[in-house]
């Protein structure tokens, strides 16, 4: 028997982990669904075969918006339910998400002015607002927003949208899920799932071959671009029928980043002549990001999702159309690609196939619980709608809880004054960064607000006992403190370099590659210490 034998062996002489649902898969729905059971009381575990948010959640656009665009494919639904939740979620988490202004320059010859201000009335009026202001037209040779484009652009449109960390959405939600009791199991992966009567029989396998079975009352298969597979592969039956009854398109959405274009702080949405639109929005200070493409995935692996040099050569072309200064390959500093797992609708083009979610119940046995499709923004809808389609299979109905709940360290109001939480969750939260300061007058100001930021109130787990810089540890990269790393390898699952600079903070951007090296080796050498493993 080899070592690796030797290991799983070892692994399946313990006790079957026992819980109420298993929750497959570590992105932003599986991470959202898991938080919502956990909190109504069901024990519940949830396995992702890498990082938290490794891979889809971690590559949108970064926006809580309703969809402008879906309005000409009369998905008024999505757009109406989308709408409804981007307040609920910016005063959710006002440290990761805040309101963010767009410009629409208009030309005549994409779409006409009346469409447009029926869409954006439309836009304005399909769902309640406290928050977000409306829209309005815009002179944009007086608006400072006019001045990084071409003359030709007199007249343009402003409404309002939605900014997302998007990474971090998802790893506050596993937060949540373990604080309410949950067990989030990262870089395991399911490899079976055995139905019957009585539930589930599950084999669950990380990266050293290490193998732990599991047996749960129901299963959602959260997998993203992998749902079709997991039905067809690791829950289909010995000897039966394949449980997958729909197929996936997997449709590539990629960015690029560029040094910043602009310097006032809206965000713009620009027309093109295929009917798309493109965002070109204000970016970690110093940069802009330029997205998205709709290219289908050739194959079937999610993991092949790479920008090509024509996803590159069409952002730029359609921003220069905009910008004075032309956007070019060589500006290009960073490019993402995220595989988004849409239903097929069997629609020719990928930008029309809609990006509504469907759960499909598997009722035959123990219950199962299939998500389709969905995007960032209706998360925690889907996820109340998921945690009710499990209690109900179940005969365990337990009630609703998240609309008025904060995300982990979203809870910025028990920090102020009573008078402060009438206010604006983005004014909020300056009053936040402001009490951060006072809390800790020796922390640097620019390193308390980037962690105000990142962190909300759990900044108090991340500082510790910590009463000066020194307190901080060693600088392993220039604003990268030892003591902020142990956070996150001990908090926040993570384990290398890849996941601090690029997923729990986007730090890549801002160091140079020895510097990056420096936090990976740092992250590799520390990560998998006995705290990590206790945290697991």
């Amino acid at each position: 028997m080899n070592e690796s034998e030797n290991i799983r062996a070892a692994s399946f002489e313990l006790d079957p982990i026992q819980c109420d649902v298993l929750v497959v898969g570590g992105g932003i729905n599986g991470c959202g669904i898991a938080r919502d059971l956990a909190g109504r009381g069901f024990k519940v575990v949830l396995c992702e075969q890498d990082d938290l948010a490794a891979h889809t959640s971690s590559a949108s656009t970064k926006l809580i918006h309703g969809g402008l665009r879906y309005l000409e494919y009369y998905e008024f639904s999505l757009v109406r339910k989308a709408l409804a939740e981007r307040e609920v979620l910016l005063k959710s988490a006002p440290h990761i998400m805040w309101p963010l202004r767009f410009v629409m320059p208009h030309d005549p010859a994409m779409r006409p002015a009346w469409m447009i201000r029926a869409g954006l009335f439309l836009y304005d009026h399909l769902a309640k607002r406290e928050v977000l202001p409306g829209s309005r037209s815009v002179d944009l040779r007086r608006h400072a927003a006019g001045a990084p484009l071409k003359a030709r652009y007199k007249r343009g449109f402003v409404y309002s949208d939605g900014w997302v960390d998007d990474a971090r959405l998802v790893v506050l939600s596993a937060l949540d899920a373990r604080t309410r009791g949950a067990q989030i199991l990262t870089g395991t992966r399911c490899v079976a799932a055995r139905r019957s009567a009585e539930g589930w029989t599950c084999t669950l396998e990380t990266a050293d071959h290490a193998a732990r079975a599991v047996q749960a009352k129901a299963l959602v298969n959260a997998a993203g671009p992998w749902a079709e597979a997991f039905l067809r592969g690791a829950a289909t039956p010995a000897g039966g029928e394949s449980l997958a009854k729909r197929s996936l398109r997997l449709v590539q959405g990629s960015h690029i980043v560029v040094p910043r274009m602009f310097e006032h702080d809206h965000a713009y949405i620009f027309q093109n002549p295929d009917q798309r639109i493109i965002f070109a929005i204000p970016y970690q200070q110093d940069f802009t990001l330029i997205g998205t493409t709709d290219l289908e995935l050739e194959g079937h692996d999610p993991r092949a999702g790479r920008i090509t040099p024509g996803e590159i050569d069409y952002l730029c072309e359609q921003a220069s159309r905009y910008f004075e200064r032309a956007v070019t390959p060589a500006d290009v500093v960073w490019t993402y690609s995220g595989v988004r797992p849409l239903l097929d609708d069997a629609s020719g083009d990928p930008s029309a196939v809609t990006r509504d979610y469907l759960l499909e119940r598997h009722t035959e046995a123990a219950p199962l619980l299939s998500v389709w499709g969905g995007k960032i923004t209706t998360f925690r809808k889907l996820a109340e709608d998921a945690a009710d389609a499990v209690g109900e299979m179940l005969n365990d109905r337990r009630p609703a809880w998240t609309e008025a709940a904060p995300l982990a360290g979203g809870d910025l109001a028990n920090w102020l004054p009573a008078e402060s939480r009438r206010l604006p969750p983005d004014v909020q939260f300056e009053r936040f960064v402001q009490e951060v300061q006072q809390r800790h007058p020796w922390l640097d100001a620019a390193l308390a607000r980037r962690w105000s930021r990142a962190y909300g109130t759990r900044i108090a787990q991340v500082l510790g006992d910590a009463a000066s810089m020194a307190d901080l540890g060693a600088a392993v990269a220039p604003g990268v403190f030892e003591r902020e790393l142990r956070y996150l390898a001990d908090e926040e699952w993570a384990r290398t370099g890849e996941d601090v600079l690029w997923r729990r903070s986007k730090l890549g951007l801002h160091l140079d590659p020895s510097q990056r090296e420096a936090v990976d080796a740092w992250m590799r050498r520390f990560a998998l210490g006995p705290s990590l493993r206790a945290a697991h």
